[in-house]
C-alpha cells in the first residue's frame, strides 16, 4: 500500500477510537441520576418517623392533664375518715425526731448550743428591724391647759355666816333606766368677800382652792334678786 493510503486509513481510525470513550461515559452519566433517585426518594421515608415521633409527645402532653384531672376527681379515702383518726395519720407521717443523748452533759450542752443560736438569730433580726426603721418625726407633747374651774348657779338658801353663804344647787336629770325625770339638790359652801347675796337670791358661783373647812367655792355675781 502506499503511503497517501494508509495515512487515509489512520484518520478514519483516530474518530472511532475518540468515540468509543465517549459511548463509555455516557451510560454512566445516566446511571448517576438512577443511582441518585432511590435515595431522594428514601429520604422522605426516613422523615417520616421523625415526624410521628415529634407528635407522640403532643399526645402524651394532651393526655397528662387528663389523667391528673381523673385523679383529682378520685375521691380521697382519708376525707371519709373520723379528724381523729385522720389527725392520727398525720401525726404519724410526720418525721421522727432525734432523741437527745442519754448522758447529762451532752445534752446540757446541746442545750446551749441551741440556745446560742437562737440568741444568734434574734439578735440578727433585731439588728435587720432597727435598720430598716426609719426615725419620724414623733408625737409632739401634749399641750396642758389648766382645767377649767366648774361654774354651778343656785338659790342662797343662809347668808347668816360672815362673807359665807350657802347654797342650793337643783338638779333635774332623766334616769338612765326608767327614762323618769329624778329631781335632787345639794347644798354647797360659797364664800361673798362683800356680802352681796341674800337669802332667796339666785348666784352664780365658782370652783375655788379650800378656803375653809367647808368652803370650795366663791361668788361670782348674783344673778336675780329675791322679791
Amino acid at each position: 500500500m502506499s503511503d497517501d493510503e494508509q495515512k487515509k486509513e489512520e484518520t478514519t481510525e483516530e474518530p472511532q477510537a475518540e468515540e468509543t470513550p465517549a459511548a463509555e461515559e455516557t451510560p454512566a452519566a445516566e446511571e448517576t441520576p438512577a443511582e441518585e433517585a432511590p435515595a431522594a426518594e428514601e429520604t422522605p421515608a426516613e422523615e417520616a418517623p421523625v415526624a410521628e415521633a415529634e407528635e407522640a409527645p403532643a399526645e402524651d402532653a394532651g393526655d397528662a392533664p387528663a389523667a391528673e384531672e381523673a385523679e383529682a376527681s378520685e375521691p380521697n379515702p382519708e376525707d371519709e375518715l373520723p379528724w381523729k383518726e385522720r389527725r392520727r395519720l398525720q401525726k404519724s407521717r410526720r418525721p421522727v425526731r432525734k432523741a437527745l443523748p442519754s448522758d447529762t452533759e451532752e445534752r446540757k450542752s446541746l442545750r446551749a448550743q441551741e440556745r446560742k443560736r437562737k440568741a444568734d438569730l434574734r439578735r440578727k433580726q433585731r439588728a435587720a428591724a432597727k435598720a430598716a426603721h426609719t426615725a419620724g418625726t414623733g408625737t409632739p407633747p401634749a399641750e396642758r391647759e389648766s382645767n377649767a374651774a366648774k361654774v354651778r348657779q343656785g338659790i342662797v338658801v343662809s347668808s347668816k355666816g360672815d362673807k359665807s353663804i350657802t347654797v342650793r344647787i337643783d338638779i333635774a336629770r332623766r334616769h338612765r333606766t326608767y327614762e323618769k325625770i329624778v329631781r335632787s339638790s345639794t347644798k354647797l359652801h360659797a364664800h361673798d368677800e362683800r356680802n352681796e347675796a341674800g337669802e332667796g337670791d339666785v348666784v352664780r358661783v365658782i370652783e375655788t382652792r379650800p378656803l375653809s373647812k367647808t368652803k370650795r367655792w366663791r361668788l361670782v355675781d348674783v344673778v336675780e334678786k329675791a322679791r
